[in-house]
This record gives C-alpha cells, sequence and structure tokens, in this order.
C-alpha cells in the first residue's frame, strides 16, 4: 500500500517562471508532464519523483517541497535526532577537505548522531550477491534506487516480479539504526535523491524515516546558523562505520563494494545509468531482447547527478573525489570491526515488497488515428515528420500519440508553429493592407465629399448665367457676318462658353446622386460602346481577354460605359508613341462579382500623381486637353455600384517595363434595380444649352 504521503505533490511548477521551452517534458522518462493552454503541468500519479525536470530547467520552474522547518521541529524536539547521509556526500561538498569536519557541520545543527548511509550499502549488496549466488529462476532489478522501483511499478507493471525484495541502503541504514539506539530514535535521511521523500512515506517503512532533505537544504541550514567548515569542531562519523560502500552513489558501485563487476563476455550483470538508457533497457527486458542475471540500475547517471545535489558541472570531478574519499575511509576503519558490525546486522529483516500501479494509457491509438493527428499539425505525408524533438518528443509519432493522451497540444511542433506564425503575419500583413486602403478610400471619400458639396453651390450659381451667355452667344455669332473683324472674338467667346458648358456638366455629374437605371448588361458590349467613343490610333495593339462563361453584371449601361470610354481613353492617351491596351475580364475569388483589369504600356503615373488622381480638376494632361473629373466621375460611379477601383502604375524604366492598370471590381448582383432618388441637381445639366 502506498501512502498519502506518497501522493502529495512533491514536484510542482512555479507557472510565472515557466516558458514553455519543453525540456522537462524531453527529460522525463515517465512522460509525467503534460502541456494544458501552453503551461506544463506534473501528472503526480504518473511522476516517479526522479527530479530530471528540476535538474534540467533553466528557469527554476520546476521546484520540490522542502522539509527544513519539520526538521528543525525534530531537533527542537525532546527525541535524539540522527542524520543517516548518502555516501556521494564527497561529490557534493567537494570545497571539504576533511570528511570529520563535515560531520562536525552536521552535529552543530543540533543532531546527536550522523551516520552513513553507506554501511546500509553494504548491508543490501550483501544480500544481493547472496541472490546472485543462490542462482535466481529469475533476472533480477536492482531497488537502491526508489525511482527505478517506482518507475517499474507504474510503467512496467508486468516485470515487477523482477524488482529485488531488498530494502534500498537508507532503509537498511534506519534500521541498524533503529536496533543500537530504539525505537524512540527520530531519523533524518540527507542526500541528493528527491524520490527519497517518496520512498519514506511508504507505509511498509512506517515509523523509520521520520524525514527526507536534500544537500540543497542543508546547506541552507548551514547558511541559516552560519556554520562553516572553520567554525566547527570535527567529528568522527558514528557507528558502525563504512568501507567500500562510500563507492555505492557511482554506477556499478553496488557491484565494486561487494567484488562483483559487469562482464560483457557473460553478460551475467547489465549496469545502466541515465533517462535514455534505463527506458532502453526495461523496454528491451520486458520484450523478451536482453538476458542477464542482475539489471544495476540508477536513474540519474549515478546518485552524484541526483536533483538534490546543489550544482552538476564537473561530474568527474565529484566522481573521483567520491572513489578517493570511499579509498580513504576503507583504509582507515577497523576491518575487523567492520566485518563484526556486517555480520550482526545482516541478521535484520532486509525484505521488502511492491505493488503494481499501472498508469499506462488504455487502448493506445491506431495508425490511422496518429496519421490524422499528424494532419491537423502539418505532417500530411512520412517526409515531413522532421523528428527535430523540439517538442520534447523524440519524434513526431511520439508527439501525436501523446496528443492523443492527452499530453501534449499541436502548437508544440516548433516547424508547425512558425509555419502558423509566418501564415499569421501574412494574413496580418493583408488585413494592415486592406485597414489602409480602406482608410485612404475614406479619406478620398471624404475628400470627394467636400468636393462634390463646393461643385454642386458652384455650378447651382453659375449654372443660369452661364446658360444665358451661352444663349446669347450663339445669338450674336448666328447674326454676325463672318467678314466682320469682330466674328473671330465672338467665335472664341462661343467656344470657351461652351467649354464652361461641359465643365459645370462634368460638376454636376461629380457632385449629384444621379438616377441609376440598372439591367443586366453584357461586360463584353460595355467595352465595345466604350471603344466607339473614340478612333484606336493604328499604332495601339488591342488585346481583350473574357475568362468567365457568364461575362454579365446588373449595371446602369449608360453609366458603365462612360467608365470604360474614359478608362480606355487615358489608356491610349498615355501611350502616345504606341503600345499594348490590354483588357481581361475574370472573376472575383469568391465568385462573387467581375474582376475587369485595364492596362497599357504607357508613361505610368508617378507615385504622387497616384494619390491625387481622384481629386477633381486634378490633371496631368496640358492645359486645354483636360478638365481633370473624368477619373472621379468614375470613382463615383464605381463607388454607386458598390465596387472598387484600384491602380498599379509604374514610371521608372529602371524597375522593369512602365505602365498603369485599372483594377475594377463589381458585384454581378445589384443592391437593387429601384433608381435611386436624385437631388434637386439631378436635372440641372437639361437645363444648359
Amino acid at each position: 500500500m502506498k501512502s498519502e504521503k506518497e501522493n502529495k505533490e512533491i514536484i510542482y511548477t512555479v507557472k510565472d517562471r515557466c516558458k514553455v521551452c519543453y525540456t522537462c517534458v524531453r527529460e522525463c522518462p515517465a512522460k509525467a508532464i503534460k502541456i494544458i493552454n501552453g503551461q506544463a503541468e506534473i501528472i503526480s500519479s504518473r511522476c516517479i519523483a526522479c527530479g530530471n525536470c528540476i535538474r534540467v530547467c533553466s528557469r527554476d520552474a520546476k521546484m520540490f517541497a522542502f522539509s527544513i522547518d519539520k526538521v528543525k521541529s525534530l531537533l527542537n524536539s525532546h527525541h535524539q535526532v540522527a542524520a543517516i547521509v548518502a555516501p556521494s556526500i564527497a561529490g557534493e561538498f567537494t570545497d571539504i577537505k576533511d570528511y570529520r569536519h563535515f560531520v562536525g557541520m552536521i552535529k552543530a545543527l543540533g543532531f546527536d548522531y550522523v551516520n552513513e548511509v553507506a554501511f546500509g550499502a553494504e548491508l543490501i549488496a550483501s544480500k544481493y550477491k547472496e541472490l546472485l549466488e543462490s542462482k535466481p529462476g529469475r533476472p533480477l532489478i536492482s531497488t537502491s534506487c526508489p525511482s527505478i522501483v517506482s518507475y517499474v511499478e507504474k510503467h512496467h507493471p508486468q516485470i515487477i516480479d523482477s524488482l529485488v525484495p531488498v530494502v534500498s541502503p537508507m532503509v537498511a541504514t534506519a534500521k541498524v539504526l533503529k536496533e543500537k539506539h530504539g525505537d524512540d530514535l527520530r531519523i533524518v535521511f540527507i542526500g541528493p535523491c528527491i524520490a527519497k521523500k517518496v520512498e519514506a512515506g511508504e507505509d511498509q517503512f512506517e515509523g523509520l524515516i521520520d524525514e527526507v532533505i536534500s544537500f540543497l537544504e542543508l546547506r541552507r541550514m548551514f547558511a541559516e546558523k552560519n556554520i562553516t567548515e572553520e567554525n566547527a569542531k570535527p567529528h568522527e562519523f558514528d557507528m558502525p562505520v563504512a568501507g567500500k560502500g562510500a563507492i555505492f552513489p557511482i554506477s556499478g558501485g553496488m557491484l565494486q563494494t561487494v567484488d562483483l563487476e559487469e562482464d560483457f563476455v557473460k553478460g551475467d550483470i547489465i549496469v545502466a545509468e541515465g533517462r535514455h538508457d534505463i527506458i532502453e533497457v526495461l523496454r528491451e527486458f520486458e520484450e523478451g531482447y536482453l538476458e542477464a542475471k542482475m539489471f544495476d540500475l540508477l536513474l540519474c547517471n549515478g546518485c552524484i547527478n541526483g536533483p538534490g545535489m546543489s550544482h552538476n558541472q564537473q561530474f568527474f570531478y565529484k566522481r573521483k573525489n567520491i572513489s578517493n574519499f570511499a579509498k580513504r575511509r576503507n583504509d582507515l576503519i577497523d576491518q575487523e570491526k567492520w566485518q563484526k558490525d556486517l555480520e550482526t546486522y545482516l541478521k535484520l529483516e532486509l525484505s521488502r515488497t511492491f505493488q503494481a500501479d499501472d498508469q499506462r494509457f488504455p487502448d493506445p491509438p491506431n495508425e490511422e488515428e496518429i496519421r490524422e493527428i499528424l494532419r491537423k499539425f502539418g505532417k500530411k505525408e512520412p517526409e515531413d515528420e522532421l523528428n527535430c524533438g523540439a517538442c520534447g518528443y523524440d519524434t513526431c509519432h511520439e508527439h501525436a500519440v501523446a496528443i492523443h493522451q492527452g499530453l501534449a497540444e499541436s502548437e508544440m511542433c516548433l516547424p508547425y508553429t512558425i509555419d502558423k506564425l509566418h501564415e499569421y503575419i501574412m494574413e496580418l500583413d493583408k488585413s494592415n493592407q486592406k485597414l489602409a486602403s480602406t482608410q485612404d478610400a475614406l479619406k478620398q471619400s471624404e475628400k470627394l465629399a467636400s468636393m462634390g458639396q463646393l461643385a454642386a453651390g458652384i455650378a447651382h450659381e453659375v449654372n443660369n448665367p452661364l446658360g444665358v451667355v451661352i444663349m446669347y452667344s450663339h445669338i450674336l455669332l448666328d447674326e454676325m457676318d463672318p467678314t466682320s473683324p469682330l466674328y473671330r472674338d465672338l467665335k472664341m467667346i462661343v467656344e470657351q462658353a461652351d467649354r464652361c458648358k461641359k465643365i459645370v456638366g462634368g460638376l454636376l455629374n461629380f457632385a449629384r446622386k444621379s438616377k441609376v437605371k440598372i439591367d443586366k448588361v453584357d461586360v463584353k458590349k460595355l467595352i465595345n460602346s466604350g471603344l466607339k467613343t473614340f478612333v484606336l490610333p493604328k499604332n495601339v495593339e488591342l488585346d481583350i481577354r473574357v475568362n468567365t462563361r457568364d461575362p454579365s453584371l446588373e449595371c446602369d449601361h449608360d453609366q458603365m460605359v462612360q467608365v470604360f470610354s474614359n478608362l480606355l481613353k487615358n489608356a491610349v492617351d498615355a501611350m502616345p508613341e504606341g503600345g499594348k491596351l490590354c483588357i481581361v475580364v475574370g472573376e472575383q475569388p469568391n465568385n462573387d462579382g467581375l474582376e475587369i483589369r485595364i492596362s497599357d504600356t504607357g508613361t505610368g503615373i508617378s507615385k504622387e500623381n497616384q494619390e491625387r488622381m481622384f481629386e477633381p480638376f486634378f490633371t496631368t494632361k496640358e492645359s486645354g486637353h483636360g478638365t481633370g473629373l473624368g477619373l472621379p466621375i468614375i470613382y463615383g460611379i464605381i463607388k454607386m455600384h458598390r465596387g472598387n477601383i484600384k491602380v498599379d502604375s509604374n514610371d521608372d524604366p529602371q524597375k522593369g517595363e512602365t505602365g498603369t492598370t485599372f483594377y475594377l471590381s463589381l458585384p454581378r448582383k445589384s443592391a437593387e434595380k429601384e433608381k435611386v432618388p436624385g437631388d434637386q441637381l439631378a436635372n440641372e445639366d437639361e437645363a444648359i444649352g
């Protein structure tokens, strides 16, 4: 049975610090971390408390629960308290040259005894040797590492019978001290392993280990009391002392403790360490690919690299320190006394049990489900599976399985996220362009509205007196003798008055809400009608393409003829030396209307002039050859038909071929076929002439 303490959250995430780099996902052997809404959360039921996620997180977003306050309470109680120290002490406190000073520092905290867990390691190593020599009928998996035990119980329950039914060195040492000092003794384990906090809380070990602290927590307690090597009185470890067991935290150390070794020829013993090797060894063993008498496994790269160490650097330097420390301890101890203690405490009950806690996901996805998930994050073909590992999973296939299991999200795929980001940027850019275009159109509409009001006022005031001038000038011209010297002057007055009539007529067309007569019209007929209003020069090549099966529109025939007439005439005027006039009719992408493109290879329009081209009275033609009202009137007609007009032009030969293209977008269906009511100016042009 597992106690409630095991279910307590030993490792947790500080969400404000988590930057979702997926390193913890990658390093978790149990895949006990899920990503929800971009946040990494630990699944406590799957977690084996190995602390890999803590060790690799550069942001300190993964933390473990400290027990410093509980240890202080024990030290302040009336009980005697013993500190049992893991053999990896020499790898942690490399700054302390004499281990006796280290023992003195722990005693200065208030501990009554300081004992070596290395002695417990020697006890269980002897038990392992007995098991191997008894030739068990099944392979054995070492159980000194609590994370290995938990990993097998949760994720490989089929091979749980191969776990060695012997307690860990920590538990063995606690049993020795209880035997020596009585059950009233309180015991605190100090080491590099966080999983020991879970192991100590198991029901079968109740009353043995009261608290577990890491080397990180121990250093903090030293700092709080300002305990240093210089101000602590040196002490020897309390009895029983250890010998070669101090080598235990190094990979293969258990074997060396009892003079066993990994034999690559016989293959009787396999030693493995680290996340990758452990996962692979247990998988291959479960599937029947590996055969050996003993699997000596440590989930960390030796206990000297545990998450409770204050630093993970200088791996081989720490390993060398432990080897040197073990050699010194073995040389200094009383071998006869050590052997006697070993024989005495080997009589203790050092067995344990295991309980399967199957955390495997039921109903794994089939291949089609995986392919469908892969397609959702851009892996449509096998060659799209980059297996880059940026998501925290070794392959895209594993990532897809994790998504199916609810552990992962599609957005964890970096190439997919980058592609989506590019799409969003492109969409945003298009939206910005549309917004800019809409803003420009709004400014243009406001400008044209103001100009329209002004034009309407001028046309209204000038209209009647201009009619009188035109009428009487024509009468005088008819009555004047052509041979008279005044005839020429009078004819000039008539011509300029007629020109004023055209200008005022243009102003009226620009300013008024014209009557719109909607009919279904063939665009090809509109284009041909527009071409008939002027003579096409021989040096201009005409190219008309209709790329739609249905070239019909609902529009005002006469007004649209005026649009095509003006645009085609302007295009021809832009090619005084000749060129090509191309008219292309096609469908809009959503098939809601037609897009008409009118292109010329003329001189082009400058950027400055493009910004002003729809302003009334603005023209680039010579004086007397244009009123500057053609394009503004076209703009108004297109907008009246709920369409859009855009222009693209190049007047710089260094940037490519010069020329201008007008794009007309018109809906196929009119909003309403009824006539739009005109205002009071609707018929004023009929009064002129």
